[in-house]
């Protein structure tokens, strides 16, 4: 049988894990929230460089074509 100094070492351990796990909770989140914002700026990235080379490729066909003769 365990005796009174075990039990409260356990229970000493089982708090400490259970403030360790609240704080990773609260990471998690944190970082579960930065995901989300990076993931939404990587989007607008994405769309602001398709717009721009859209502008580009239609800069380029208003460009007038050179033959260099031959």
């Amino acid at each position: 049988m365990a005796s009174a100094s075990q039990v409260d070492q356990i229970a000493e351990r089982v708090e400490r894990l259970l403030v360790r796990y609240e704080e990773l909770q609260r990471t998690n989140a944190l970082l579960v929230q930065q995901v989300e914002l990076l993931t939404q700026e990587r989007d607008s990235l994405r769309s602001r460089l398709q717009a721009a080379r859209t502008r580009v490729d239609a800069l380029l066909e208003r460009l007038p074509d050179i033959n260099p003769a031959a």
